[in-house]
């Protein structure tokens, strides 16, 4: 916020001093608009910056000033940012639990959403490949939203203010078996081609399903109770399904089952056993909601500095914006194509005198739609579009009914409020409340402008258009960061699998600490790396069908490392239940580290059964299996893409 307030300053202090000459306007408004948008390069951190500055040198545009209102208009935006930031932070101290409170919510609700998506795939007759696709989605932004509570919960976290406080044991403990659960859902695969195949449309399927879609709604409750600070008596039990399944395994096993289908009774007891802990977990978090006062913190060891390892770091080295001042990067050509954009907006504006007075809203159409991601772009384009049209109608609908002041402020508030709401959920209805706002704020300011409905209509239609022409202008097509981002998610799942084979050969070491971090730390890295891959796919997808490249194989890349993910940790965890670690076991998954590593396809088709066959019947050698077939597919698609890459290139 401080380095938005410096930035600021110096943004309105440009603006204003050019203003009194279009022609030094222009030059001041682009380039302004090219070295904020350059903000990119910082993240979404950045980005905020950026357009924080960019929508303060849009609102000084709007009219001639002299040295002395230049003076005058600085020192106000720096006495409102400080106010602002004074009043964060005050307001900040007393609500840091329920900020904390508020991210945990978020975030379960994400998950909610993963496990409903997940239960999807139980359906006998499901389209896996499409069931897939929405579940690697829901997964990413599950991932998202963990990290953003990881950020808001575990830098002010300390034993001290969980022992003191029971919400933030509340929120402490949630937080663990939320992280326990994620464990057990994400860091597991599942067969479900194997399923449909064995069990069709048994009603086995009908139970790990409805179990799994019950834990969803009884995870939303719990998001809710958090928020709320509500105790929850637990209405959405498994009972009934966990027994049914029980009692389907058993019969499996009567009637031979297990020894005709042993991959796939196996896969069954391991869903059951998978089943209950999750039930176990909601049960605790049900349990924590009353906040009872004599319930200890879950894991206190972790409750130290080595913390710090889960939490986003941002870096703001100028050196990420002179080293992207390069054709090939993302960032520089996204700043220039809105830079191109504003100043044929602006340029609009000064060629057109009617338009001229209000054109500056065409400026701040363009800025508000244009995002790095073409797919982005468009959605916020067509959102903004039908947003503001259908809130200048609500607009005038109310001005011709009413022009009390009293109504008039009510909508206000009310317009306000959901506006914001929205604004991260539905940005269409977003766009709808916050253009009655701001025309109900103009009408305030200027009771004699009749014609504000109609301005702000046509211009938005304005900027919308010239933002959607320039989005085809150098534009950065997904395709192209595809290879790097896949190769990152890939090297991310080697560095998982290594990292959990050290946490085997050290488990009996209780000595070493300073390692204790690793595997999570690793699984974390995993999953943002897969995230970022699994988003970039998706935003390919929402490109124009000609800049979509080699479709299939990154769609089975994306569902390949997902599935690996799931088996190191299912692999990893059975394996370190044993009494004794099985050699040969650990030898083989230390080949298929080096088979990912170096994308050999023949050490990665080694002979399973022939290496581990004196341990037939082991728990742990379906997932073994299932991760060398992901280990294969992966080699093989990642070779196969290298290859068609360099031939587009050639």
């Amino acid at each position: 916020m401080a380095g938005g307030l410096v930035l600021g300053a110096v943004a309105v202090s440009l603006t204003g001093l050019a203003s009194h000459h279009p022609m030094w306007l222009l030059l001041a408004v682009v380039g302004q608009t090219f070295f904020f948008s350059m903000f990119a390069v910082y993240g979404k951190r950045g980005g905020v910056i950026g357009l924080s500055c960019l929508i303060l040198t849009v609102v000084t545009m709007h009219s001639e000033l002299t040295p002395d209102q230049v003076l005058e208009h600085v020192l106000v935006t720096v006495g409102g940012a400080a106010s602002y930031i004074l009043f964060s932070i005050l307001a900040s101290r007393p609500l840091q639990v329920r900020e904390e409170e508020q991210s945990l919510s978020v975030a379960l609700l994400a998950t909610a959403d993963y496990i409903a998506a997940r239960a999807e795939m139980y359906e006998a007759d499901a389209d896996l490949d499409e069931r897939y696709r929405q579940l690697i989605a829901t997964q990413a932004t599950m991932s998202d939203q963990h990290q953003a509570a990881r950020d808001m919960i575990l830098r002010r976290m300390s034993k001290a203010s969980v022992e003191r406080s029971p919400r933030r044991r509340m929120v402490w403990n949630v937080f663990i078996d939320m992280v326990n659960m994620l464990d057990l859902l994400v860091g597991t695969h599942t067969d479900y081609a194997l399923l449909q195949r064995t069990l069709g449309q048994s009603d086995t399927l009908i139970f790990m399903r409805d179990a799994l879609l019950k834990m969803s709604l009884e995870l939303e409750r719990i998001a809710s109770a958090v928020i709320q600070e509500k105790h929850l008596m637990r209405r959405n039990s498994v009972k009934a399904e966990l027994r049914a399944l029980e009692y389907d395994i058993e019969v499996m096993k009567r009637q031979g089952f297990a020894t005709e289908n042993l991959e796939a009774y196996s896969l069954c007891v391991q869903i059951l056993r998978r089943l209950r802990n999750v039930n176990r977990c909601i049960e605790r978090m049900l349990s924590q909601t009353s906040m009872p006062p004599d319930i200890k913190a879950l894991n206190p060891a972790q409750l130290d500095t080595s913390l710090s390892d889960f939490l986003s770091r941002q870096s703001f080295s100028p050196k990420l914006i002179t080293s992207n001042l390069r054709l090939d990067s993302p960032p520089f050509r996204f700043s220039l194509r809105v830079a191109m954009a504003v100043a044929v907006g602006l340029s609009i504006g000064l060629a057109i005198p009617e338009i001229g007075p209000h054109g500056y809203w065409i400026v701040l159409t363009i800025i508000i739609i244009m995002k790095p991601a073409f797919s982005l772009t468009r959605q916020r384009n067509t959102a903004r579009l039908i947003g503001t049209l259908i809130g200048c109608g609500l607009a005038f609908l109310l001005f011709y009914v009413t022009t009390d002041p009293q109504i008039l402020f009510t909508t206000l508030v009310v317009s306000l409020i959901t506006g914001f709401s929205f604004i991260l959920l539905n940005y269409l209805v977003a766009s709808v409340f916050n253009t009655v706002t701001v025309l109900i704020m103009l009408h305030f300011l200027l009771p004699e402008t009749f014609g504000l409905v109609g301005e702000r209509a046509i211009d938005t239609t304005i900027g919308s258009l010239v933002a959607l022409a320039f989005s085809y202008v150098l534009p950065w097509w997904e395709a192209r960061s595809l290879p790097s981002l896949a190769d990152a998610a890939i090297r991310a799942n080697e560095t998982y699998l290594k990292a959990g084979l050290e946490q085997l050969n050290k488990r009996d070491d209780q000595t070493r600490s300073e390692s204790a971090n690793a595997w999570p730390l690793a699984r974390r890295n995993m999953m943002v790396a897969f995230s970022n891959f699994a988003e970039a796919f998706y935003r390919m997808m929402g490109e124009p069908p000609s800049r979509q490249q080699h479709v299939a194989e990154y769609n089975n890349l994306l569902i390949q490392n997902h599935v690996l993910a799931s088996e190191v940790a299912t692999a990893i965890q059975q394996l370190q239940a044993q009494s004794e670690l099985p050699a040969a076991a650990v030898a083989f998954l230390q080949d298929m580290d080096i088979a990912l590593q170096d994308r050999d396809l023949d050490r990665a088709s080694k002979d399973a059964n022939a290496v581990l066959i004196e341990y037939s019947g082991a728990d742990w050698i379906f997932p073994i299996k299932q991760l060398q077939r992901a280990v294969q597919s992966i080699v093989r698609e990642s070779v196969l893409l290298k290859g068609l890459n360099q031939e587009a290139i050639q």
